[in-house]
């Protein structure tokens, strides 16, 4: 296994536990629900297409955050961009709960394998 660069997934998939479709499922299921800020925003109907595709020029040019560029543009207030970030953080779906979400793997055997991968990554850290 290449120490340096390895993910969950790889890690998984080179075990056998799960198949390369398997890993694009769960991407693809992580991808459908862990929104970014401003699509999170624009659900909600506080951005447009315009203003979201405004902050993110600028973002591109200033590396600050989308939220704060929002703000500063008079688009979204502290409070939204609060309430933005607490919906992201609380609907965040990590690979391996796609993977149980999508019948791939039961939770106890995802515990056992993070633990294996944990510890292998201990002993392998990355450069």
């Amino acid at each position: 296994m290449n120490k340096r660069n390895l993910l969950f997934g790889q890690f998984l998939l080179k075990k056998g536990l799960i198949t390369s479709e398997d890993v694009i499922n769960a991407r693809m299921l992580q991808k459908k629900n862990n929104l970014k800020i401003g699509e999170c925003a624009k659900r909600r109907k506080w951005l447009t297409d315009y203003e979201i595709q405004v902050v993110l020029i600028l973002q591109e040019e200033s590396y600050e955050k989308f939220g704060e560029i929002a703000i500063k543009k008079g688009y979204l207030t502290r409070g939204q961009v609060d309430a933005l970030l607490k919906d992201q953080e609380d609907n965040y779906l990590m690979f391996g709960e796609a993977l149980i979400n999508l019948g791939v793997i039961s939770q106890n055997d995802l515990i056992e394998n993070l633990k294996e991968f944990n510890k292998y990554m201990l002993n392998h850290p990355r450069p």
